[in-house]
C-alpha cells in the first residue's frame, strides 16, 4: 500500500492528521537537515500503523512523499 504525505518540518509543534485513507500531513519538530525529519515521519507512521517495514518510496527532499507500508496478511 502507498500512503501519500505532505509533510511541515521545523514546526513549532507535531501535528499529524488524516485527510482521507491514504492521504496524512504531518508537522514535525525536526529540521529538514540530514534526514532528520524524513526519519522521526517514518517513526511516527511506524507507531501508527504498528509496523516497523515502512520505507520512504520517494520525496526524500521534498514536502511531498510516498511511504511503502506493506499489506496486514488476513486483511
Amino acid at each position: 500500500m502507498y500512503i501519500k504525505v505532505r509533510v511541515i518540518a521545523g514546526a513549532k509543534k507535531e501535528v499529524f492528521t488524516q485527510k482521507s485513507p491514504d492521504h496524512f500531513e504531518v508537522s514535525v519538530k525536526e529540521p529538514a537537515e540530514q534526514n532528520r525529519a524524513n526519519r522521526r515521519i517514518l517513526s511516527l507512521f511506524q507507531t501508527h500503523f504498528g509496523i516497523k517495514d515502512i520505507h520512504l518510496i520517494s520525496g526524500h527532499h521534498s514536502p511531498s512523499k510516498i511511504l511503502g507500508i506493506p499489506e496486514k496478511e488476513g486483511v
